[in-house]
């Protein structure tokens, strides 16, 4: 009976998130705010609370983290996150400084204290890769002069999660500092060594791994990105970070092969991780923390758009250009969730949750929207603040003249 139960709750999870996306995809919509709506109302003081599948679900949820690290670390090579960090490491500073103190700042005056500081620091510093990546595909803007500013933006965020994410599961697990500080050397260790490894032999790693048949291909990947990942949670290591850098290591047509094959696999289990947090998050508890979050949203929107324009200006772009580059970085997504879902796991503060789901769904709702009109707005606005200048004096021709008496 039990299984019967499970089956019917999972399958009704699935269809019902199949049936949200073609709702978002036929108005240009990301599906995430709706996949975090879903797992409000059937969660913890929603509509119709899930009993049998939520071990299940949690499994799930935590593959579809492992998997949106992985497909993250396929889009680059090793050559080119050196690449990014020798150039660009000035926009990521200036993006961290920018985006991640208003957390911070927002935390500790919510008296939260200095854990739930860092983690709310976190939420608001990394953009959504996923959603800037499929707003610029709709927008046509892949093959704009910007474009490269704003993935330098997102490569230096995602590699400052390899070093971010092991100091936030030391801190949310309230190890000392000795301990935390040798699960931070041991994830720089891997990630260096990883680094190295894929600089050096990227292609006879990516040879190893490689079959023409799709099927063996898959499971090659899937299975040796979770047993990494699981290796590295063993050590105390984001599980997140180990799929990140296995992504990373894989190069050429095996990634490209990876990411064909493995692209349906985590749109699935995103999904049901986005509603694995929306579960574990009682709707009752975000309207006391749901004008902090407006306030945040508002205040960090700006930031990005800063960071945005203070990168492309670095990189000689116009100025169109980089009224796009910052409207293109405010969504914030899945990442943002990943942070916040570790904090409430280890129960570090019951507000942070609530706050940290409204925060995303505002910004992954407005994000589409500043993508699309800051430009013109900026555009509009510094045309109704140029001075009119007075209309010249119409010249006056001999013809027209006055004859002198």
């Amino acid at each position: 009976m039990h299984s019967a139960v499970l089956l019917i709750e999972f399958g009704s999870i699935i269809l019902g998130l199949g049936l949200l996306g073609r709702f978002a995809a036929r108005f240009r919509l990301s599906p995430i705010p709706l996949y975090l709506l879903a797992g409000l109302a059937f969660g913890e003081g929603g509509l119709l609370p899930l009993g049998a599948s939520e071990e299940f679900v949690a499994t799930g949820a935590e593959i579809g983290v492992i998997l949106l690290l992985l497909m993250l670390g396929l889009e680059y090579t090793a050559s080119d996150l050196v690449s990014n960090l020798k150039t660009h490491y000035p926009s990521g500073l200036v993006d961290c400084a920018l985006n991640a103190l208003p957390g911070a700042a927002v935390a500790l005056l919510l008296g939260w204290g200095p854990v739930a500081a860092v983690v709310l620091a976190g939420v608001t510093w990394i953009s959504s890769s996923g959603v800037i990546a499929k707003v610029l595909g709709d927008l046509g803007r892949v093959g704009n002069r910007e474009t490269p500013v704003i993935l330098s933006v997102l490569v230096l965020e995602d590699l400052a999660m390899a070093v971010y994410l092991p100091i936030v599961t030391a801190l949310v697990a309230g190890v000392g500092l000795m301990a935390g500080s040798v699960t931070l050397a041991i994830a720089l260790g891997a990630a260096g060594l990883v680094l190295f490894l894929a600089v050096r032999y990227g292609r006879l790693i990516s040879r190893f791994v490689s079959s023409d048949d799709p099927e063996k291909l898959l499971l090659v990947v899937l299975g040796l990105t979770i047993l990494v990942a699981g290796v590295a949670q063993q050590l105390q290591v984001s599980a997140a970070v180990g799929a990140f850098l296995v992504g990373i290591a894989l190069s050429g047509e095996v990634a490209e092969g990876a990411h064909t094959l493995l692209s349906p696999l985590r749109d699935l289990f995103a999904a049901v991780f986005f509603v694995f947090f929306g579960l574990h998050t009682d709707p009752s508890s975000i309207p006391p923390v749901l004008l902090p979050a407006l306030g945040l949203a508002l205040l960090t929107a700006l930031t990005k758009i800063a960071t945005g324009y203070w990168a492309a200006r670095r990189a000689g772009i116009s100025v169109k250009g980089r009224w796009r580059a910052g409207g293109a970085l405010v969504a914030r997504g899945e990442f943002s969730i990943v942070i916040a879902g570790l904090a409430v796991s280890a129960g570090i503060e019951p507000s942070l949750g609530p706050l940290a789901t409204a925060y995303v769904l505002i910004l992954v709702v407005l994000g589409p929207l500043t993508a699309r009109y800051t430009e013109p707005v900026a555009t509009w606005w510094s045309r109704r603040r140029e001075p009119r200048r007075p209309e010249p004096a119409p010249r006056v021709t001999e013809a027209e003249a006055p004859v002198a008496d």
